[in-house]
């Protein structure tokens, strides 16, 4: 119902209906995804979790130019790969196979596993968080751990995504062209597929 769809719901006091909020009445419908759409797309996001990021993600994805169902299906297919549905919000693995990396930026002993995949598009490298540091006024090459924090990771990923110029491919539906970009080949390709055909199904993208 309307109510529902707004967070709100009506409750009888006195023979008349009262309207109150419910937990969470401000998140369900925030720059053209609900709370819903965006639990069907990442099906193993927990709801206190979908609730916290759904602001968030929004705001970078408003700073992205990432506004209309293409581009949100793009965008949400590739981060809920890369991050495991926002499960993982640092790699896993400790970093080390950066090590040396020069085209990264890797040139410092440690570097490797000081600048290892971190927030929800897993930003990699020296050369990246210094970057997207400088973008956004933020000393991400001085202190990387701020990349894995919600309020900055999901900004980082926007940082990341128009700065690779991934908008256009969106457009184009060209889903391996966005995950050269975001990964650099093609790996985990079938998963990323996978989300995105469920995220334009549940953005009324037609096949």
């Amino acid at each position: 119902m309307i109510l529902e769809a707004l967070g709100l719901t009506a409750v009888a006091a006195a023979g008349a209906p009262k309207v109150v909020n419910k937990v969470r009445p401000k998140v369900d419908l925030v720059a053209g995804l609900t709370l819903a759409q965006l639990r069907a797309i990442m099906p193993n996001l927990a709801e206190a979790k979908a609730v916290e990021y759904l602001p968030l993600l929004a705001k970078a994805m408003n700073e992205a130019g990432i506004n209309t169902p293409l581009r949100r299906a793009g965008f949400l297919a590739q981060l809920a790969h890369e991050s495991g549905e926002f499960r993982w919000m640092e790699e896993i693995a400790d970093g080390t196979a950066y090590e040396g990396r020069k085209d990264l930026g890797n040139t410092q002993p440690g570097d490797g596993a000081r600048y290892k995949g971190r927030g929800p598009i897993q930003l990699t490298g020296r050369a990246n968080y210094r970057a997207a540091g400088a973008a956004l006024g933020l000393d991400l090459e001085g202190n990387p751990d701020q990349a894995k924090t919600p309020a900055v990771g999901f900004r980082v990923a926007s940082w990341y995504w128009t700065s690779k110029s991934i908008n256009p491919l969106a457009d184009a539906r060209d889903l391996v062209g966005m995950t050269k970009k975001v990964n650099g080949g093609t790996n985990g390709l079938e998963d990323r597929k996978k989300y995105y055909e469920r995220a334009l199904r549940v953005l009324g993208v037609a096949a």
